[in-house]
């Protein structure tokens, strides 16, 4: 795990996962890609910890997947500011396994929204024939049951209890704390009945409300090679103009001759008084 407030951060409004989700990538990018999906969040994902978490790939390799994956539109690098009243900063890698276009990345970081209304991003036909996207809060109660058997909720189940859960969301409970939160101390015995259990448990557990809520989270994006803070716009596929190679370095300066050196030195001395005092 990275350090408190670094590392990998998911990016919202995914698709369930597949088979198919890096089908379009090539093998290498498609096997890290599946790796880093893996994680969980707050994990470390620089090129050194990626290196040894599997034996194929050195660090050189596993960077130049990470810019492969942000040009595909997987990953950003972001660096955010914690706090408005003091000047820490967190430098956060999001990732998406579904992949998004440098517009979606573009109004997400500046504005904090994941998507627009009247045009979803993924697109509904992948969304397993449900009538809008999953929403954070469905996801976190289906999630139970793979983190515990005992919790296993059906989906009406799941479209019950879905706006007490998105109450604990809201009040800035992570998917991952609610997990925890959820399935921790179960009666060994079992659980007899899981929607009455963790409706119960939603309601005694519920978290404090903010008595003031932040204002929204200041990002700068940086390029995905070099880190760079740039401009969305200045961003093609996470990576700056240099490290797309679209950068021309400026025409390189003549070199004048000697006789045009002397000629210049001798109209400077010229000009000045102090030299013609001297002579």
């Amino acid at each position: 795990m990275a350090a408190p407030g670094y590392g990998k951060q998911s990016a919202p409004e995914q698709l369930p996962r597949s088979a198919a989700d890096f089908s379009h990538l090539p093998a290498r990018e498609a096997y890290i890609a599946s790796l880093i999906d893996h994680l969980p969040d707050g994990a470390a994902m620089d090129v050194k910890t990626l290196a040894i978490l599997q034996p194929h790939y050195g660090q050189m390799a596993c960077r130049t997947v990470l810019n492969n994956l942000s040009t595909a539109g997987h990953l950003r690098r972001v660096r955010e500011r914690i706090s408005s009243k003091d000047c820490r900063w967190v430098f956060r890698t999001y990732f998406s396994r579904t992949p998004r276009s440098n517009a979606w990345w573009t109004r997400f970081i500046t504005t904090g929204e994941a998507s627009t209304p009247g045009a979803p991003d993924p697109p509904k036909e992948r969304t397993l024939n449900r009538t809008s996207p999953t929403s954070a809060a469905y996801a976190a109660l289906a999630g139970l049951g793979l983190a515990d058997a005992r919790l296993a909720l059906s989906a009406a189940d799941c479209a019950a209890l879905e706006p007490l859960a998105a109450e604990w969301l809201a009040r800035g409970t992570t998917p991952a704390l609610f997990t925890a939160a959820l399935t921790a101390g179960l009666p060994p015995d079992g659980v007899h009945s899981p929607v009455a259990f963790t409706r119960r448990r939603l309601l005694d557990k519920m978290p404090p409300e903010r008595p003031h809520p932040e204002p929204p989270t200041t990002r700068i994006i940086e390029c995905t090679d070099c880190r760079t803070p740039c401009r969305p716009p200045a961003l093609l596929g996470g990576l700056c103009g240099t490290c797309r190679g679209t950068w021309k370095a400026p025409p390189p300066h003549r070199h004048l001759s000697p006789a045009t050196v002397r000629a210049h030195a001798a109209r400077i001395r010229e000009t000045m008084p102090s030299y013609k005092g001297c002579r």
